[in-house]
């Protein structure tokens, strides 16, 4: 099976996938080793999930906005940040009660969806349909007059990675196949193509490797995150979509869409040493894999299941599916408070 852009956008597809199987339903699970709060962008049900990790319960749902995709928790733990893919703001939640506090409103044609939450306090968006990325240095409270807009002048600039000092941001641009560093102090480019479709984007935590993976290509890239240089180009499983690296820094998984399974790189190697079956490749359409997120601990990997309104929760060093958490219609873009 080659997937392809129109497979990924297109609804039409995507809904009979879902109807041609009737999407299997999650039942909370309780779990001794777990605490902590997941939150989900259902991106066809236009809400915002709130899951107890301890209980496997969806413990709220409220309207967002429409098509939510991206998600960020605030540094201090009291707010999460929702990127309006179908619409022009960043909307801004209380993590305990769900209230809307802020919107952030980027203009015309702004699509934004890959968000960053920085240690800063600052929150960075792209604007796809704006070619662009911005920072809102202090959005709670949000002035507009402090926002900042950074030109990557390339198609489908879609997700963001920061670097711990703000020196930089980095972009995958699904529409022009490039990966974008942009200098957050001058606002000066650099962009290469990498591979085909390059969505997937994760800095290593000490921030001396870029890592991209190119759905298109089936392929992960290193790059050095100052040149742009590719150093390394692994393969991976079928349709990559997003990379997430571990937070001790060790490992990274591509969440593999058409095969319904990650694949595990190392970095230090950079090479492939394992890969984790979250569904079986005959599944994958049913489930619709996307979205993945690490635990703060590292132990365990969530990853969104979109057709089935599931999350999955993988334990990493064993590589079994431990539950699948009830979420909302087309859950997507995931976020944790430990």
């Amino acid at each position: 099976m080659r997937l392809g852009a129109a497979f990924l956008f297109a609804s039409p597809l995507l809904a009979a996938c879902a109807a041609a199987k009737e999407p299997e339903t999650a039942e909370p699970v309780a779990s001794s080793e777990v605490t902590g709060t997941l939150f989900v962008a259902n991106k066809r049900g236009n809400t915002l999930s709130k899951i107890d990790l301890a209980t496997g319960e969806e413990v709220l749902r409220l309207d967002s906005c429409t098509n939510p995709h991206e998600l960020a928790t605030s540094p201090d733990g009291k707010h999460v940040a929702l990127a309006c893919y179908g619409g022009t703001t960043v909307d801004i939640f209380q993590t305990d009660t769900l209230e809307k506090v802020r919107s952030i409103d980027m203009g015309a044609n702004a699509r934004p969806h890959g968000i960053v939450w920085h240690e800063s306090g600052a929150i960075y968006v792209t604007a796809e349909g704006q070619q662009a990325i911005y920072k809102h240095p202090d959005p709670i409270p949000v002035d507009p007059r402090m926002m900042l807009k950074f030109m990557t002048g390339k198609q489908g600039s879609h997700m963001v990675a920061v670097a711990p000092d703000e020196s930089a941001a980095w972009t995958t641009d699904l529409g022009s196949k490039t990966v974008t560093r942009i200098n957050l102090k001058n606002s000066e480019t650099i962009s290469v193509t990498v591979g085909e479709e390059p969505e997937g984007i994760s800095l290593a935590p000490d921030g001396s490797a870029l890592w991209v993976s190119a759905r298109g290509s089936n392929q992960a890239f290193e790059l050095d995150p100052t040149t742009m240089e590719v150093r390394n180009t692994i393969d991976t499983g079928r349709f990559p979509l997003r990379l997430a690296i571990r937070p001790q820094g060790d490992v990274a998984v591509t969440s593999d869409l058409a095969d319904g399974g990650l694949t595990v790189i190392d970095l230090a190697t950079a090479k492939v040493v394992r890969s984790i079956a979250v569904s079986s490749p005959e599944e994958a359409e049913q489930r619709f894999q996307v979205t993945i997120l690490w635990s703060d601990d590292g132990k365990r990997i969530y990853v969104a299941e979109t057709a089935s309104n599931t999350i999955a929760e993988v334990d990493y060093a064993t590589g079994k599916v431990l539950r699948r958490l009830p979420a909302g219609d087309g859950g997507d873009g995931l976020a944790i408070l430990p």
